[in-house]
């Protein structure tokens, strides 16, 4: 497959070097004569993994099945177990790169959303709330060319709080500022805090026993992106384990991860995208 190289300058904004350089792969619909062009929707995807690595549960599968749905989708494997804004301005710039090459990918620079899982939500879930702030407004001069236009979260990692996901939250930065949250660094990492005006449209899954991830980290987010006004679309769902993905046998580990009850989540997010994030 195709791999398109995600560089920042990590140097000039005070991050160390990443190991290996972030990387987007493109999973697209072909142009077809028959069909004619096309601008369709996409999706860039943000695997989870705790910010300590990339699942391919939540990767290549699940772009497969967005492309077959008609939505070009496109996998970012983000820097890891790398501080706070690392991942962020990587997706900054791979939402920067599927809009600059818009026409090549045959996608709606107007219907670019991010979607991401678990610890990945947590990243798509930042840069709909700070794409046209700092940090990102000091990667970019017009930050409209990272805007997300909506964003897809998935049993996300949402707050560094009381219901955090420590493991998340201290990848990002670092385990004293992650045990002892009330503080600035964790504050920034606290997405229920951090929504505001500019938020775009969000679509939402999570079920409610979820040992991993608590739901709660779900119920702040929609509470704080109604105290906004921010239109979404949410789905909590009675009984699953963490890390459903598409609750089939496609991405399934085991029986736990097959699920029929959650699985038409897929379903109702590609309506929820045809609508126009309505």
């Amino acid at each position: 497959m195709e791999t398109v190289d995600i560089i920042i300058p990590y140097a000039d904004l005070g991050l160390p070097l990443p190991d290996y350089p972030a990387h987007l792969v493109p999973v697209c619909l072909p142009a077809a004569e028959e069909i004619g062009e096309k601008k369709r929707p996409a999706v860039i995807i943000c695997p989870g993994g705790g910010y300590d690595y990339c699942s391919e549960r939540e990767a290549i599968p699940v772009a497969m099945r967005f492309a077959g749905c008609g939505v070009q989708a496109f996998v970012l494997y983000y820097t890891c177990r790398s501080p706070f804004p690392g991942a962020l301005l990587e997706l900054a710039a791979a939402v920067a790169h599927v809009r600059g090459h818009a026409a090549e990918y045959e996608v709606d620079p107007e219907r670019i959303a991010v979607i991401g899982f678990s610890a990945g939500a947590h990243l798509a879930g930042s840069l709909a709330d700070y794409w046209n702030r700092k940090p990102v407004s000091g990667l970019f001069a017009d930050t409209s060319v990272c805007r997300p236009n909506a964003q897809i979260l998935c049993y996300p990692v949402i707050s560094a709080g009381e219901h955090a996901h420590r493991g998340s939250i201290a990848n990002l930065i670092g385990s004293a500022d992650a045990e002892q949250y009330d503080n600035p660094r964790a504050d920034a990492v606290s997405l229920e805090k951090q929504v505001n005006a500019d938020t775009p449209p969000c679509f939402l899954w999570h079920t409610s026993d979820d040992n991993c991830v608590p739901v709660q980290n779900s119920l702040l987010y929609m509470q704080a992106l109604a105290a906004q006004a921010i239109p979404f679309e949410a789905h909590i769902y009675p009984h699953g384990a963490h890390g459903l993905s598409l609750c089939d046998e496609t991405t399934a580990m085991g029986d736990w991860h097959i699920n029929p009850t959650c699985a038409p989540w897929f379903d109702a997010c590609t309506a929820w995208i045809r609508r126009g994030y309505r």
